[in-house]
């Protein structure tokens, strides 16, 4: 199986997806957003389909489609990319805001909004196997297909009991958010092995500075 990853540019980092939910997995793709040097995952239309289809959200054969359609689109092309990452702030600030307690401001709403306006009239029940599922219709032709299920995600958690579950790591310069699903709701970083090691090293090193100066 195609081991899908983003193109990291000249970042030495890779992009992981840790959230737990679809919405907020798309807006941690931006790393170190509080730091003096973030960086910009959503940097080429490229990276935005391989984001998809990391995801599940577009299948090979769709994203292929899609790449064909933007060689053909320059200009609306760079159109949906900036879409993606103003539908990408939208959520962070929305759910940072929800995970400090505090409410979303009307504005971020009201453009959640009109995302799920342009997302919903695409969804579908279709046959599967045995069964029915939700499917979207005109997918491999709309570059912005990859942003519908993203939308709906953000609608779906922002009305359910996991809202209050939403959290935001607080290693130093991180600022990505995930869902908390520990027992307690004790969960701090957005990946133990990445700001929670760096964070555990930091108390090692200032516990050793301390010992050592007295």
């Amino acid at each position: 199986m195609e081991d899908i990853k983003l193109d990291p540019g000249g970042y030495a980092g890779t992009y992981d997806a840790t959230a737990g939910r679809l919405c907020l997995d798309f807006a941690n793709t931006i790393s170190n957003r509080l730091s003096d040097e973030p960086h910009e995952w959503l940097d080429t239309f490229s990276n935005l389909v391989a984001w998809g289809r990391l995801m599940g959200v577009l299948s090979d054969e769709v994203a292929r489609s899609l790449l064909q359609e933007a060689a053909a689109q320059p200009e609306e092309t760079g159109r949906i990319l900036k879409l993606a990452i103003e539908l990408r702030e939208t959520i962070y600030r929305i759910f940072s805001a929800t995970a400090s307690g505090r409410p979303p401001a009307a504005a971020d709403l009201d453009n959640l909004n009109v995302a799920l306006v342009q997302a919903l009239p695409h969804l579908r029940i279709v046959p599967e196997a045995d069964a029915y599922a939700w499917n979207w219709a005109g997918e491999e032709d709309a570059l912005d297909s990859m942003l519908w299920p993203v939308a709906r995600s953000a609608g779906d958690l922002l009305t359910s009991d996991d809202l209050k579950r939403v959290g935001e790591c607080q290693g130093d310069g991180c600022g990505w958010l995930f869902l908390d699903m520990s027992r307690n709701r004790s969960r701090r970083w957005c990946d133990m092995g990445d700001c929670g090691n760096r964070a555990k090293a930091r108390r090692h090193y200032h516990r050793q500075k301390v010992s050592l100066s007295t």
